[in-house]
C-alpha cells in the first residue's frame, strides 16, 4: 500500500460527527454556488427532459387497459364496498383507517354515483351493474402515476446526476407488483405516494436547515408532517414511515445538542418543539380529522353495527333495513333465510328414499330442504314456529327471544318439528342430515330438536358469539347449532338434490361449525297481527356521543382484529420471501377465458436492489475495518454521501422491512412495497457511488469514464427490468390469452399460476 493512501498519525474528520444532515455538506456547498456545471440551465433542463419522459412512461403503463378486466378483482370486494357505504352513508366496519377509502368515495361522490353496487363477489361485472369502476381505478392510476416523478426529484433534491434519479424511477416504474397496485381500487397507491412525498419532502426540508424558521424551512418540514399523517391514515404500517422521519431527526437534534454547535438550549428547545409540532401533533390532528369526516358521513345503520358497542349504535339513524326489522318473539312463525345462498328453509310432506343412488341408506322421512323463491312468506311450508324448550314453555306468548337461547323450530306446512341427527346427508355423506319429527315420536327424540341461537359477528371473539342479544328479523346473523350432535345447519347451491327433491338444495348438518357459509338470519316474521305494537314503525330516538370516545372505541376495535388475523391464506407469504420476489398473490383469474392477473414483483428490480443492499453493508464493513487500521480509503465526500444519504435511504428501507419479522398477523407481497420504494432510491444513489470516484486521493479524474460506467450500468439495468416487465404484461394486465406453456415458462420458483396445464 502506497503512502499516499496509507496516511498514519492523522486525525479523520468524520462526515457524521460533523454533519446534521442526510445530505453531505459538500452538495450543499455546491448547490449555493451558481458557478458550479452541475446548477447550470442547461443541466437542469436535462433532468426536467428525462423527468417528463419517466413521467410519461408511467402514465401510459398505469391507464393502458384500465377497464381490464371489467369484474370485481381481488380487494376491490372490500374497498369499493365500503365507498358505497359512504355515499349510502351507512355505517360499516375496517380495519384500516379511513383516508384512502374516503378519497375513493370522493370520486364516486364527484361523478354523481349512487352506491348502489356493493362489489358482493369476485368476478361480478362491472357493466352489468352499471359501475363507474374505470373513474374508481383512475384515482389508484394517478397515484401511480405521480408515485415516479416524486421519487425523481427526490433523487434530484439528494444531489443525484440524472443517470441515477432515472435507474430509481425505472426501478418502480416498471416493476409488476407497482403497475397492478395502481391499476385497481385499493388502498396501496394512496399509501405508496404518501411516502414517497414523505421522503421527498423530508429531504427537501433538509436543503434549508442552515436557514432555520423561514418561510422554506417551515413549508417543508410541515410538509412532511402532512405527508406522515397521509399514510398513518391510510394503513397502520405507516408507523414505520414516522419510525424512519424519527430517527433521521433524533440524530439531527443529537448533532444539534452538540455545544460546538453553538446553539444556547432556548435556541434547541424551539429547534425540538417546532419537529413536535410540525411531524407529531400536526399529523395527529389530521389523522383526527379524517374519523371526525367518517363518523360525519356514516350515521346511517349498518353492517358494522354489530362490532360497535350499543351506546354508539344509538348515534345512529336506522337504516330501511333496521326499520322494517322486527323483535322475534316466541311462537312467532319466520321464514328462516340462507344468508349465503339467499335460499328459505323449507320442508314438505315428501320423504328421503329408502336408498339414495350411491346405495346409502337414508331415515326415510319427511325431507328439509332449502328454495330460492320470491313471497317466500305465502308458503305454509317455508314457516316455522319458534318454540321454547319445556323448561320455559309457559305457553303465554311475548317472550323475546335471544341470542344463546335453546329453542325448537316447528314447521307450519306439517305440523312437525325440525330435527338431526347421525344420519349421513343426501349429497354430503360427511354432514348430517336433517328432517322432521311428529307428535307420536317428539317425546322419545326431544333432545334432537334442540337448536341453539349463536350471534354471528365474523373475526369475533367466542366470548362475543356467545353473548346475549336481541334477535331481530333481517338485522341479526345467526348460526343455528345442534345441541345433540354439535352441529351447524347449512345449506349450498353447488350440487342441487334430485328429482325426488324437485331439484332443491341440500340441508345438512355442517361439523364445522366456523365456517361462514353456516350463516341465517330470520327474514319475516307472517304471523304478526295488527294489534301487535310491533306491526307498527316507531322511530327510534338518536342519542349523542363525544367524537373522542367514537375514536377511541373504534381504534381499539380495528387494533384488536387487526391483531385476530393469524389465519392461513394460500397466498399468504413471510418477509424472507419478499426482497427476492419468491412469492405472489393471485389477484384473478377468468376460467372462460384463462386470463388471470398474477401479483409479483419485477424479478430483475427486486433482485438488483438486493444487490445493492448486499454491496452497501460490503462497502461499510471494508470502509470500519481499514479505519480500524488507520487506512482511509475514501474521502470525507464519499463518506458523508456512504453514511448520511445513502445510510439514510437504507435506514428506511430496514424500517419498512424488517419490523414484518415480529408480526404475527397475515402477511402478503404489497407489505413490502413500501420499502421497495425506498430501496429503488436507495439503489439509484449506490449506483452513482460505485460509478464514481471516491477515493481520498482522486485527482484529475476524467468524469467521461464516470458518465461511461454510469451510464452503462443504468442502460443494462433499465433493458432487464424493461424486459421482464413486459415478459410479465399478459399476467400483469390480464388481458392476453397465455397458452399452457407460456404460463409454464412464466412460472418463478414457487409462483403457482393458473392454467399452467
Amino acid at each position: 500500500m502506497s503512502q499516499q493512501v496509507r496516511k498514519r498519525g492523522k486525525k479523520s474528520t468524520t462526515p457524521i460527527e460533523n454533519s446534521n444532515n442526510i445530505i453531505d455538506e459538500t452538495y450543499l456547498i455546491k448547490k449555493k454556488k451558481v458557478t458550479i456545471q452541475d446548477n447550470t440551465k442547461e443541466n437542469e433542463l436535462k433532468y426536467y427532459i428525462v423527468l417528463s419522459f419517466i413521467t410519461a412512461l408511467a402514465f401510459y403503463l398505469r391507464f393502458t387497459k384500465l377497464g381490464t378486466p371489467d369484474q370485481v378483482v381481488f380487494d376491490e370486494v372490500h374497498f369499493g364496498k365500503f365507498a358505497s357505504y359512504y355515499l349510502e352513508r351507512t355505517y360499516f366496519f375496517d380495519l384500516h383507517p379511513p383516508f384512502a377509502k374516503l378519497l375513493i368515495a370522493f370520486v364516486g361522490w364527484l361523478i354523481g354515483y349512487t352506491g348502489k353496487f356493493k362489489f358482493d363477489a369476485i368476478g361480478d361485472s362491472y357493466i352489468e351493474n352499471n359501475v363507474p369502476y374505470i373513474a374508481y381505478r383512475s384515482l389508484s392510476a394517478i397515484q401511480g402515476t405521480a408515485i415516479v416523478p416524486i421519487m425523481f426529484m427526490t433523487m434530484k433534491t439528494l444531489g443525484f446526476q440524472v443517470p441515477a434519479c432515472l435507474l430509481a424511477s425505472v426501478i418502480v416504474c416498471f416493476d409488476n407488483a407497482q403497475v397492478v397496485d395502481s391499476r385497481l381500487i385499493l388502498l396501496d397507491a394512496t399509501l405508496i405516494l404518501s411516502v414517497a412525498l414523505t421522503m421527498f419532502s423530508y429531504c427537501k426540508f433538509s436543503t434549508f436547515r442552515k436557514q432555520p424558521f423561514t418561510q422554506n424551512w417551515w413549508t417543508w418540514l410541515l410538509a412532511t408532517g402532512v405527508s406522515l399523517s397521509c399514510v398513518i391514515s391510510t394503513k397502520y404500517v405507516g408507523v414505520f414511515t414516522f419510525f424512519t422521519i424519527g430517527l433521521a431527526v433524533v440524530h439531527e437534534l443529537w448533532i444539534l445538542l452538540d455545544y460546538q454547535k453553538g446553539l444556547t438550549l432556548q435556541d434547541f428547545s424551539k429547534h425540538f418543539l417546532a419537529r413536535l409540532w410540525a411531524l407529531i401533533v400536526v399529523p395527529f390532528i389530521i389523522y383526527l380529522f379524517w374519523f371526525y369526516l367518517h363518523f360525519a358521513i356514516l350515521i346511517k345503520s349498518g353492517p358494522g353495527d354489530a362490532f360497535m358497542s350499543s351506546e354508539f349504535q344509538e348515534t345512529l339513524l336506522e337504516s330501511p333495513l333496521a326499520q322494517n326489522s322486527k323483535q322475534v318473539q316466541y311462537y312467532d312463525q319466520i321464514t328462516i333465510q340462507h344468508k349465503d345462498t339467499g335460499s328459505f328453509l323449507h320442508s314438505h310432506d315428501h320423504v328421503y328414499p329408502l336408498r339414495y343412488e350411491d346405495g346409502r341408506i337414508s331415515s326415510n322421512q319427511q325431507q328439509v330442504t332449502c328454495v330460492d323463491v320470491d313471497n317466500a312468506e305465502q308458503d305454509p311450508n317455508n314457516q316455522w314456529e319458534i318454540v321454547p324448550i319445556k323448561a320455559e314453555d309457559d305457553g303465554k306468548r311475548g317472550k323475546e327471544v335471544n341470542t344463546n337461547d335453546i329453542v325448537r323450530f316447528k314447521h307450519v306446512g306439517t305440523g312437525g318439528y325440525l330435527l338431526t341427527h347421525d344420519v349421513a346427508s343426501p349429497l354430503k355423506p360427511t354432514n348430517e342430515e336433517f328432517t322432521v319429527v311428529f307428535d307420536e315420536k317428539i317425546e322419545s327424540r326431544y333432545n334432537e330438536t334442540l337448536f341453539r341461537l349463536r350471534l354471528s359477528v365474523p373475526g369475533s371473539s367466542p366470548k362475543k358469539q356467545n353473548q346475549k342479544k336481541k334477535v331481530k328479523t333481517l338485522a341479526t346473523d345467526l348460526k343455528i347449532l345442534h345441541m345433540d350432535t354439535v352441529v351447524a345447519m347449512w345449506t349450498h347451491d353447488d350440487e342441487l338434490l334430485p328429482e325426488w327433491a324437485f331439484g332443491q338444495q341440500e340441508v345438512s348438518g355442517n361439523k364445522k361449525i366456523q365456517d361462514k357459509d353456516n350463516v341465517w338470519t330470520f327474514n319475516k316474521i307472517t304471523n304478526l297481527d295488527k294489534s301487535d305494537p310491533r306491526s307498527k314503525y316507531i322511530p327510534k330516538e338518536i342519542k349523542t356521543m363525544p367524537f373522542l370516545k367514537k375514536w377511541w372505541q373504534l381504534q381499539g376495535l380495528m387494533f384488536h382484529h387487526n391483531n385476530q388475523l393469524s389465519s392461513s391464506h394460500p397466498f399468504a407469504s413471510q418477509p424472507d420471501s419478499w426482497p427476492l420476489a419468491l412469492s405472489g398473490v393471485s389477484f384473478y383469474n377468468n376460467n372462460d377465458t384463462k386470463k388471470q392477473i398474477f401479483f409479483v414483483g419485477n424479478v430483475v428490480g427486486f433482485w438488483l436492489e438486493v444487490c445493492f443492499l448486499s454491496i452497501y453493508i460490503g462497502i461499510v464493513l471494508a470502509d470500519q475495518i481499514t479505519r480500524r487500521r488507520n487506512y482511509h480509503l475514501l474521502s470525507d465526500k464519499a463518506r458523508s454521501r456512504l453514511y448520511n444519504t445513502l445510510g439514510f435511504l437504507f435506514v428506511g428501507w430496514s424500517a419498512h422491512y424488517f419490523p414484518f419479522y415480529l408480526m404475527n398477523r397475515q402477511k402478503f407481497l404489497h407489505h413490502y412495497l413500501p420499502a421497495h420504494l425506498i430501496a429503488a432510491l436507495f439503489s439509484g444513489g449506490l449506483a452513482e457511488f460505485i460509478c464514481s470516484n471516491n477515493s481520498r486521493d482522486a485527482v484529475n479524474v476524467n468524469p467521461n469514464i464516470k458518465k461511461f460506467k454510469m451510464t452503462l450500468l443504468v442502460g443494462l439495468a433499465s433493458l432487464g427490468i424493461i424486459w421482464f416487465f413486459f415478459y410479465f404484461g399478459p399476467i400483469t394486465y390480464g388481458d392476453t390469452y397465455l397458452t399452457p406453456d407460456e404460463v409454464k415458462a412464466r412460472q418463478w420458483l414457487d409462483i403457482k399460476l393458473h392454467y399452467a396445464k
